[in-house]
């Protein structure tokens, strides 16, 4: 059975190529536990339609998640969610999802006409919210 639980956005504005996009949303998906190991994932094909996005684009996509072992496709079977991966590849995981995140924010708000020290701006103002949050509740 498909998993009906893999929800993708493809934003074709966002400067990412689409077959990124595809690849951080499976990681990010995987390291909130919507997917989970054993999941199965549409076929290329499948998901290809359902996207409206080229073929090959899917294909790359899930090459590089089954190159860096984040998926297994088994012929005739399908392509799976692969067990927890070890310590370093989740880590790893968690990196380029937050760079991912981040490229996406960046490259929004560059669309928006916002300039580099606005955007610096925000951050460091939502990151100081946040380190002041963090110390009341504490107390």
């Amino acid at each position: 059975m498909v998993n009906k639980k893999l929800q993708l956005q493809i934003d074709f504005r966002s400067g990412l190529p689409i077959y990124t996009q595809i690849v951080d949303q499976v990681q990010a998906q995987i390291a909130s536990e919507i997917l989970k190991p054993g999941d199965q994932l549409p076929t290329v094909r499948a998901l290809a339609e359902e996207l409206r996005v080229n073929f090959n684009t899917v294909a790359r996509a899930y090459r590089i998640l089954d190159e860096a072992r984040i998926i297994s496709t088994q012929q005739g079977r399908g392509t799976y969610i692969t067990e927890i991966p070890p310590p370093h590849v989740s880590e790893k995981l968690r990196r380029q999802t937050l760079e991912a995140l981040t490229q996406r924010y960046i490259s929004e708000a560059t669309r928006l006409d916002f300039s580099k020290s606005e955007i610096r701006q925000v951050i460091s103002d939502q990151l100081k919210g946040w380190s002041a949050a963090d110390k009341s509740d504490e107390s």
